[in-house]
């Protein structure tokens, strides 16, 4: 068995994490891809929270979900995934996994980007609302000058965490030049 590369690491982490019934987010829907993931981890019972600020993300997100015929589980919302506090305090049930995809929407405006600011704020509060063994995975894109600064502003808060609090994983390849995506994951333990 080789090295697993890191966005099926990320669906492992992520389907680990997940049983039949749970609530997962995607705080960051792009083009629906993890929202489909974690629409069919949730199962029929369960429920996906998706979150894009782009017009064009949106659409597409429901437009997968909808052709998959798993869209009674899914809510997209367009709006910043630094929202999401306010949307799932509602949720009767716990929050077991979120993802973000930090960078850009591939094949759209480069110019929009996710911002540290924004992300760290998400972060927050989703650990404020999961429950205790939940996970949040962060595949960090920093192949571009925005992404440099939010993969530095991400790391920083993370690594400031409080180890009784959440333990924080970061995996990823370090040999490559081309500026390869990793994954920081944060499992939340109290």
């Amino acid at each position: 068995m080789g090295l697993m590369r890191v966005l099926p690491f990320a669906k492992q982490l992520l389907h680990d994490h997940i049983e039949e019934g749970q609530v997962a987010i995607d705080m960051t829907a792009g083009n629906g891809h993890d929202t489909l993931f974690l629409a069919n981890a949730v199962g029929e019972t369960g429920h996906v929270y998706a979150f894009d600020i782009q017009s064009e993300a949106v659409a597409a997100t429901k437009a997968r979900v909808e052709e998959s015929g798993v869209s009674n589980r899914v809510t997209v919302i367009h709006d910043s995934h630094d929202t999401v506090q306010a949307v799932v305090e509602k949720e009767a049930r716990p929050i077991t996994a979120a993802v973000f995809n930090l960078g850009y929407l591939p094949g759209s405006d480069k110019s929009i980007t996710t911002h540290g600011n924004t992300t760290i704020a998400a972060l927050s509060q989703l650990l404020d609302v999961m429950a205790v063994g939940g996970v949040i995975v962060i595949v960090i894109y920093h192949g571009h000058e925005s992404g440099k600064v939010e993969r530095d502003e991400v790391l920083r808060y993370v690594e400031s965490l409080d180890q009784k609090q959440a333990g924080v994983l970061r995996y990823g390849f370090i040999n490559q030049v081309n500026h390869p995506p990793f994954i920081v994951a944060i499992e939340k333990r109290a």
